[in-house]
């Protein structure tokens, strides 16, 4: 594709990045069979190569309108279609470039700059959003069911394990994983545990920064990014040998450090070895021998995985997930589609509600199409999205591994 930024971004750094995607493009339009919102609405402008064509306009000097910004709202940035791309063209970073740009061009109403600013004021601040989540599980049992489907229930994080082991790996804490779902890096520390390997936590690391850097907050988000490192660094260098993360979204992010940190003299260095350390769950699993897992009576338990967007298409992580459970003793049920969103998408799902929650129907149907006993994930959002909608248990699949029962358990 040939392309003539305009001068506000040409020499940038952000415009040469946008420039090499763009010159990647060939229009072949593969990317829109498995782009879920053009899939619902049929709408150029609402798949990859519409919205691509949107952000080079944009770029180039042309028309920006709150027409563009819808198009690229509605985008879940799955990135199912750099799966199916076949020049290799880097859609997300060319999505949240164009969206930074219409912020600033076009803005928001007052009702819209509220929501997100309140989402990033609250999402990524455990001390913050955890005493009002608090409070809302309380006062759950007096809600009106369309809302108490939405508060998830309290859940205590039980023990972590205190033996000292020879290897040892760091975790991100997270934010909203943190306080919704504990148990989810204490079950990872239990299994790891069982494999001699000890999981530590990082005062001071929290929010990986994914959500300020997709509602187009970029410094925001490498304030977050940095603070990570700070919180990290001392533990790298006394020998931690990598950063496990248990939500593939931050897992994807956190992988994205080295890339968005490559421009600061301060943290280039550093931001290339967090990214060299950082490993989703599934990864530092499959490198493992889980014999000492064997034998902890699954019974062949019927598990429907649904691979989250960030898992599959943002780490390239296909088919690890289902094999590691086969392997423990559960049976995996075919899932139609699974190439697909659920819907989640981090904020998306508060942003987008109604496409949200079409993508949602769809998924949970194929999900329990074969009656599984247990619904299983690999990342925060999609288990909460899962499971405000679901008649099966819906839990992380590493849970699963910890402690086999709970495939029998309730949501």
């Amino acid at each position: 594709m040939e392309t003539a930024l305009a001068d506000f971004i040409r020499e940038t750094p952000q415009g040469r990045e946008a420039e090499a995607i763009l010159r990647k493009c060939v229009h072949c339009g593969f990317c829109t069979a498995t782009c879920p919102t053009y899939q619902l609405l049929g709408d150029e402008l609402d798949g990859p190569r519409g919205r691509i064509y949107l952000i080079k306009q944009m770029l180039e000097g042309g028309p920006v309108s709150a027409r563009t910004q819808l198009h690229l709202d509605r985008c879940l940035t799955c990135r199912s279609c750099e799966t199916t791309c076949p020049s290799g063209v880097k859609y997300s970073r060319l999505a949240d470039i164009g969206r930074e740009v219409v912020e600033n061009k076009v803005g928001r109403g007052m009702s819209q700059q509220l929501v997100r600013k309140l989402l990033r004021a609250l999402l990524p601040h455990p001390g913050r959003f955890g005493p009002l989540l608090r409070i809302g599980q309380s006062l759950r049992a007096l809600m009106p069911s369309s809302l108490r489907k939405m508060v998830p229930i309290a859940e205590a994080p039980g023990p972590w394990p205190t033996s000292v082991h020879g290897r040892r790996m760091l975790v991100l804490d997270g934010c909203v994983q943190s306080n919704i779902a504990p148990s989810i890096n204490r079950a990872a520390a239990q299994v790891l545990d069982r494999l001699g390997i000890s999981l530590q936590r990082i005062s001071g690391s929290g929010c990986c920064g994914a959500v300020s850097h997709h509602l187009a907050a970029p410094e925001e988000a490498l304030g977050f990014m940095r603070r990570n490192i700070d919180a990290w660094w001392p533990s790298i260098e006394s020998g931690a040998e990598a950063i496990l993360v248990t939500s593939s979204a931050c897992a994807a992010m956190v992988k994205e450090y080295a890339h968005l940190l490559e421009h600061d003299p301060d943290y280039a260095e550093k931001a290339a070895r967090v990214t060299e350390l950082a490993r989703d769950v599934t990864e530092v699993l499959a490198n493992e021998d889980l014999t000492p897992l064997s034998g902890t009576g699954n019974d062949g338990r019927r598990v429907a995985f649904h691979s989250p967007c960030t898992l599959q298409h943002g780490q390239g992580i296909t088919g690890v997930v289902e094999t590691i459970l086969r392997g423990a003793g559960f049976t995996l049920v075919p899932v139609a589609n699974a190439h697909l969103c659920c819907g989640s998408a981090g904020t998306y799902s508060i942003l987008q509600k109604e496409l949200s929650q079409r993508l949602l129907s769809n998924k949970l149907a194929a999900l329990q199409a074969e009656s599984p006993d247990v619904i299983a994930t690999a990342n925060i959002g999609c288990l909460l999205h899962l499971r405000s909608d679901a008649h099966r248990p819906v839990l992380h699949w590493v849970q699963l591994l910890a402690d086999p029962a709970a495939a029998a358990g309730n949501n």
